[in-house]
C-alpha cells in the first residue's frame, strides 16, 4: 500500500480534509482519520468532491485501500521548513552585524578584531581565542596574548589585515592606536560595508530559494496543493522582505557611524 498509489487525488483529499473529517465521493464514501491509521478506500475513475471533478488514476484493476499522510504529518513538515528558514535568516543577520562590527569607526571596539585570524602552531585560529582584547580608552585597543610566543604571529595578522592599523609590540602586549579616519578612508570603508550588506541580502534570497524548493517538493509528493504552495510562497516573501529590511537598517546605521566625525 504505497502512498504514491493515490497520486493526484491526494492533494484534493488533503485540502478537503482540513474542513471535513469525512466527505462523499459520488457513489463512494471516503473518510480520513487523524491518526496513524489514516487510510482511505476509493474507487477509480472521475469523481466529484463538492461539485469539483477529480481524476483518480487507476493503478490496479480494482478499488483498494491506501494510507494517506495525516494532516499532522504534513503540518509538521511545513513547520520544520518555516522554522529552519527563520533560523537561517536570523543567523544571517547575526553574521552581517558581526561583519559590520569588524569594520572600524572613530571609536575603538574589540569587535573590530573579530575577523582577524592568526597562524598559531600551524593552524589558523581567531585572535580572540588566544588573547584578551580590551579598550583602555576610546582611541586604543590592547591585546594581551595568553601565550607570549604568539605575539609575532598576532602582529603579522594585524598588519596584513584590512584594518589599516599599525601594531606596537612591546614584548608583552600589542597596542593599537586608532588615528582619526580621513575622508578618503571613510569612503573606502563605506564601500566595504556596502559589499557586506549585499552579501547579507544575497544570503537571505538564497534561503528563500531553498524554502521554495522544499515546498515544491511537497507539492510533487502530493502533500500540498498548488494553492497551498502559492499561499506559503506569499508568506515566505513577507518573511524575506522583513529580513531584507533588517539588513538594510543595520547597514544604514553602520554607514552613519562611519560618516560621523
Amino acid at each position: 500500500m504505497a502512498t504514491s498509489s493515490f497520486s493526484s487525488a491526494t492533494a484534493y483529499l488533503h485540502s478537503f480534509s482540513r474542513r471535513n473529517s469525512s466527505f462523499s465521493l459520488q457513489g463512494t464514501s471516503v473518510s480520513l482519520w487523524r491518526s496513524s491509521a489514516n487510510y482511505v478506500k476509493i474507487d477509480f475513475g472521475v469523481k466529484k468532491i463538492s461539485g469539483k471533478s477529480v481524476v483518480v488514476r487507476q493503478f490496479s484493476q480494482r478499488a483498494g485501500t491506501f494510507r494517506c499522510a495525516t494532516i499532522e504529518e504534513i503540518e509538521a513538515e511545513k513547520s520544520l521548513i518555516e522554522k529552519d528558514t527563520k533560523q537561517r535568516m536570523e543567523k544571517t543577520i547575526e553574521t552581517v552585524r558581526s561583519n559590520f562590527n569588524s569594520v572600524r569607526t572613530n571609536r575603538a571596539n574589540p569587535s573590530m578584531l573579530d575577523r582577524i585570524e592568526v597562524e598559531y602552531y600551524g593552524t589558523p585560529v581567531s585572535l580572540k581565542s588566544i588573547a584578551q582584547i580590551s579598550t583602555p580608552d576610546a582611541s586604543s585597543i590592547l591585546i594581551s596574548p595568553f601565550d607570549k610566543s604568539s605575539l609575532k604571529s598576532i602582529e603579522k595578522a594585524i598588519v596584513t589585515s584590512q584594518l589599516g592599523l599599525t601594531p606596537s609590540n612591546d614584548g608583552d602586549v600589542i597596542r593599537l592606536s586608532l588615528p582619526p579616519l580621513t575622508s578618503e578612508r571613510r569612503k573606502e570603508l563605506s564601500k566595504v560595508v556596502a559589499k557586506l550588506a549585499e552579501e547579507g541580502k544575497v544570503a537571505v534570497r538564497n534561503i528563500r530559494r531553498d524554502a521554495l524548493k522544499a515546498y515544491e517538493k511537497l507539492e510533487k509528493e502530493k502533500k500540498l496543493s498548488e494553492d497551498n504552495v502559492k499561499d506559503l510562497s506569499a508568506d515566505l516573501q513577507k518573511m524575506t522582505d522583513e529580513y531584507m529590511k533588517k539588513v538594510e537598517s543595520i547597514y544604514k546605521q553602520k554607514e552613519q557611524e562611519l560618516m560621523k566625525v
